[in-house]
């Protein structure tokens, strides 16, 4: 006789109420939330490219919210965070940092193919430059 209503099925003569949910808008935002973080996520990884080397040393604890980082990639590139960096102007620019900067620490990151020397040029600068707690970032050993 009349129209049926969309949430309600006519059994018997009677209308009942409709008890079942429609999951499909849900698992449809569902679905595209997977698919934005699994876009994203490697996005969200900084940094330079480094092969680092392997350590048995214990992670360094989040003290700082952002420590500097400073990266010697394997063909002598030299980054502080992510902005490339020559070698003349390494310090000046350090020291300019330890100006702004009220925490102090410093983390480097440099290929394990270089020689030992290199690494601890970088060291030395970075010690001339100001900065005395400084940590050797590593790979942990799998």
């Amino acid at each position: 006789m009349g129209a049926q209503l969309g949430n309600s099925r006519k059994r018997g003569g009677r209308y009942r109420q409709f008890t079942e949910i429609n999951v499909t808008p849900f698992v449809d935002v569902m679905l595209v939330l997977l698919i934005v973080f699994m876009v994203s996520a490697p996005l969200l990884a900084t940094g330079v490219s480094v092969d680092l080397p392997q350590s048995e040393a214990r992670a360094i604890s989040d003290q700082d919210n952002a420590p500097l980082e400073v990266s010697l990639q394997a063909d002598g590139k030299l980054f502080i965070g992510e902005r490339e960096v020559e070698n003349d102007q390494f310090i000046p620019v350090l020291s300019q940092i330890m100006k702004q900067r009220e925490d102090k620490r410093i983390y480097i990151r440099a290929d394990q193919t270089l020689p030992y020397s290199k690494v601890m040029n970088i060291l030395g600068s970075v010690n001339r430059a100001g900065f005395s707690k400084v940590a050797l970032i590593s790979d942990p050993v799998t």
